[in-house]
């Protein structure tokens, strides 16, 4: 075996076993990768794809504040910072019963974070929305033939790079940056660090897939540096709106939806509840792993952006004063929600384990390799999708295994809600 092969393995290895993601895995077992330019355009990976295609764009033009690149962590926090949100989805057309997990702000608008970003930096953009293929197309290259990265919106199973089951068609996908054209095929970021690029009309077709998305478009075009002040008023307000957005009384959209989700993991009467809705086994095992893709950074939407959370304050205090106390808090708040994940899908399962060191698979494949991981990309997704159909009919856990793993995870959402009570706490008492 060759020491790239081995260097693969341990990286996967330790994905699988911790959750991170790709480049958090990679700097712990051997640094972080050289940095890696794209026709021009530096790839820089990243977390969480609104802020890190940001954080590439806004780079690729040079802006600049404080006297530096503005990081993803600050443009997270810029966007909106930490969200909530809970669903539990019952699909009758193939009985699947997946778990959605909002982790960002106004994670239920697919516009709403980037735009809010730009706009308290003052940074122009253009917003291109248009139910025609062809006009979005043509907006698309007039974009990249003036040199500006434009971020869209591909649904995900179209796009193909991710390798989803045909049961995903339609289900719509987070943003990435085009970068550029290549002859008949388009050159992408998501957060990817090696060459990544899809066939043009694969995918004008996943721009086109979801119609609520009317092939939306966002072309940053940023006018100069941000100047401190506005850096600082920017932070100041990004701040403010999270704690008061997460700290209301919505059962959907704020704090209390973790509160609600811990109730119904145990709660034999209610409709959505649990016990009821997992009452045969069927359709469990898809949420279980949905919940921990969801919550782990090792999945495809950047996981629970807690860390994300902590590094945003950290990078801030130099503007708006102390903010430590809020940036020790979230970090309590991500290690309640690692508890959460490990708990959903405990690798004490053989089958569960696999489920992981698969996901881990397809996303180092896909960051790290880009075009040239395509093939193990879609072997290793083949196999994940084969064995969560498997498992998905008949869930290796017995009735008092699956008990103990409901009130396991019951305590658990009750401690990551604690946990984020006292963080959003914190975040008020800035300013």
């Amino acid at each position: 075996m060759t020491r790239q092969k081995q260097l693969k393995l341990r990286i996967r290895a330790r994905m699988a076993r911790t959750g991170e993601s790709y480049s958090t895995a990679r700097r712990h077992v051997a640094g972080a990768p050289a940095p890696v330019a794209h026709g021009g355009y530096r790839l820089r990976g990243g977390t969480h794809p609104v802020s890190a295609a940001l954080a590439g764009v806004l780079a690729h033009h040079g802006v600049r504040a404080a006297g530096a690149e503005l990081s993803e962590a600050v443009l997270f926090g810029l966007a909106g910072g930490p969200g909530a949100g809970y669903i539990l989805w019952e699909f009758e057309r193939d009985g699947s019963r997946p778990v959605v997990l909002g982790f960002s702000a106004q994670w239920q608008y697919i516009d709403r974070a980037p735009l809010a970003a730009l706009q308290r930096l003052g940074v122009p953009a253009a917003v291109e929305r248009t139910g025609g293929a062809v006009t979005a197309a043509r907006t698309l290259g007039a974009a990249l033939d003036a040199g500006t990265p434009a971020l869209v919106w591909p649904d995900r199973y179209v796009a193909g790079y991710w390798h989803l089951p045909a049961i995903l068609d339609g289900m719509g996908g987070h943003p990435v940056v085009v970068h550029g054209r290549d002859g008949d095929r388009y050159r992408l970021d998501d957060r990817t660090l090696a060459p990544l690029t899809v066939p043009v009309g694969r995918f004008d077709a996943a721009r086109a897939r979801v119609g609520s998305y009317r092939n939306l478009m966002v072309v940053p075009r940023p006018e100069g540096d941000v100047p401190e002040e506005v850096l600082r008023g920017a932070v100041l307000e990004a701040i403010a709106d999270c704690a008061t957005r997460l700290g209301g009384t919505s059962t959907s959209f704020a704090l209390p939806a973790w509160a609600k989700w811990a109730r119904t993991v145990t709660d034999a009467r209610a409709a959505k509840g649990w016990p009821r809705v997992f009452a045969d086994g069927h359709g469990l095992a898809w949420a279980l792993t949905s919940v921990w893709e969801g919550a782990s950074p090792a999945g495809m939407t950047g996981g629970h952006l807690r860390d994300l959370t902590a590094a945003f304050l950290e990078e801030v205090e130099p503007l708006v004063g102390a903010t430590a106390p809020a940036a020790r808090a979230w970090r309590a708040a991500a290690a309640a929600w690692h508890e959460v994940a490990e708990t959903a899908l405990p690798v004490d399962v053989p089958e569960f384990a696999r489920l992981r060191e698969l996901t881990a698979a397809v996303q180092q494949a896909v960051v790290a390799e880009g075009d040239a991981g395509a093939g193990d990309a879609e072997a290793a997704a083949a196999e994940l999708w084969a064995l969560r159909a498997e498992v998905d009919a008949a869930p290796p856990l017995t009735t008092p295994e699956r008990d103990d793993l409901f009130a396991g995870l019951a305590d658990r959402l009750r401690a990551a809600h604690a946990a984020e009570k006292a963080a959003v706490g914190e975040l008020a008492a800035i300013g």
